[in-house]
């Protein structure tokens, strides 16, 4: 299969995205109720829905542009629950918070897919659940014991034979799958677009190219330092993003210290021809499967196949990721002809210590939620939204989903890092995968 090089940051998903709304940088001093700092998921909903119910001014400052990080690079699975089973989240939790947890993450697809309907957001929405696929003996205990779990909390999981899984997958690879019909697909970088034109029509102000490089406390709140010279005054801060927001300095560096960055990437395929498409993936659900170093496949609108998993498409390592990826689809699929790969993009999933996102409050009247370890859309946009509940009194911080917790400080982070990126490359070279 031969390979193109990867179209910028965001690879296919900026070739058919839908337009992004007109923003500017912030050109002059501004003064509003909450300033919430970064355009993904998080930030979007969390405008949005703090502009739904409350007549209060709301500013998104985004130091690139709408989508930029992670929510216009991922797979764009959209999906319920944690990656983790669901009996760990109340083991690392405790029993209030892990439920609550559980109950607002189950929920996540349902109001991304509503969010959708609502606002007519062109984005390929596709709600027919997602595939969990077992590799051997091993995968198939391990989705056996979630889809037990699940099923003890009444949550309508179905577990799925080689037979039948080869019918809704297209290849009798697999062991079985676990078949959820909460979650669904989405065109990732047009939904973080169409949340951002929805929350302008409700009145939110989105200012792109501003970082916010410095804070100070004010009698009033917040004073905000932008990139672009201008200042925001806000009586509350949200910081909804998980990476530093450009080169130089950052308002709360000391955020970073408790995420780990793991590099993952997506190809995409040209389109299929007509007779691949009818039985690969044939209703359009998302899938990825058991392995330590995972994988994650979906097709799109357009037909095409695509296909990621642990690693960065860089300079150095590109070819490897590629060239693994042509051997599993041809392990996955050995009737599909050989067809070009059009698109590699890469991003970074944070990873946080006990692999749940956290909740923060680094000072008075500043509030940081981040960490979805790979799972953004569905816990972004409904997390977003108790944010906005909490952060205009219809919900105290003890009734949120997440307990509130100090930063934590990641021992040998880089290391870590460097372990990921280097490993996964060592992994893709060796691996035969089935």
């Amino acid at each position: 299969m031969p390979t193109a090089i990867a179209l910028g940051f965001h690879g296919l998903w900026r070739q058919t995205a839908c337009d992004a709304p007109s923003t500017h940088s912030l050109d002059d001093d501004i003064e509003v109720d909450i300033a919430v700092i970064g355009a993904g998921y998080t930030g979007l909903s969390t405008a949005l829905h703090l502009a739904e119910s409350a007549a209060i001014r709301v500013a998104v400052l985004e130091a690139r542009d709408i989508g930029f990080g992670a929510s216009g690079r991922n797979a764009g699975l959209v999906n319920a629950g944690a990656w983790l089973p669901p009996d760990e989240l109340p083991r690392r939790l405790g029993q209030d918070y892990g439920a609550r947890l559980l109950d607002t993450l189950g929920e996540g697809p349902a109001l991304v897919f509503d969010i959708i309907r609502r606002y007519r957001i062109a984005c390929e929405a596709v709600q027919n659940g997602s595939l969990h696929c077992a590799v051997g003996a091993a995968g198939l205990a391990d989705i056996r014991e979630r889809a037990r779990q699940w099923q003890a909390r009444d949550v309508p999981v179905r577990l799925l034979d080689q037979k039948e899984t080869a019918r809704k997958v297209g290849t009798s690879v697999y062991a079985g799958a676990l078949l959820d019909p909460r979650a669904g697909t989405i065109q990732p970088l047009s939904y973080a677009r169409g949340l951002a034109k929805a929350a302008i029509e409700n009145g939110v102000e989105i200012y792109t190219d501003t970082a916010v490089m410095a804070a100070e406390a004010t009698p009033s709140g917040w004073c905000l330092s932008t990139s672009t010279g201008p200042r925001v005054r806000a009586r509350q801060v949200l910081v909804a993003t998980n990476t530093a927001q450009a080169p130089g300095p950052d308002a709360w560096p000391h955020l970073q210290a408790g995420l780990v960055r793991l590099p993952y990437f997506n190809i995409a395929t040209a389109p299929l021809p007509t007779e691949d498409r009818v039985r690969i993936l044939p209703e359009g659900h998302g899938a990825w499967d058991t392995c330590t170093v995972l994988s994650s496949f979906r097709t799109d609108a357009g037909g095409r196949l695509i296909y990621g998993s642990v690693g960065a498409v860089s300079q150095h390592s590109r070819d490897v990721h590629v060239r693994w990826v042509t051997r599993c689809l041809t392990r996955l699929f050995p009737a599909l002809r050989p067809i070009p790969i059009e698109y590699q993009w890469y991003g970074w999933i944070d990873i946080t210590a006990n692999h749940l996102p956290y909740l923060h409050q680094p000072a008075p009247n500043v509030w940081v939620i981040n960490g979805y370890n790979g799972r953004g859309i569905g816990p972004g946009t409904i997390l977003g939204r108790a944010m906005a509940h909490m952060l205009v009194g219809r919900c105290t911080p003890d009734d949120m989903p997440l307990p509130i917790q100090e930063n934590p400080t990641l021992s040998h982070k880089r290391w870590r890092e460097l372990f990921y990126e280097k490993g996964s490359k060592v992994a893709h070279l060796l691996s035969k995968r089935f």
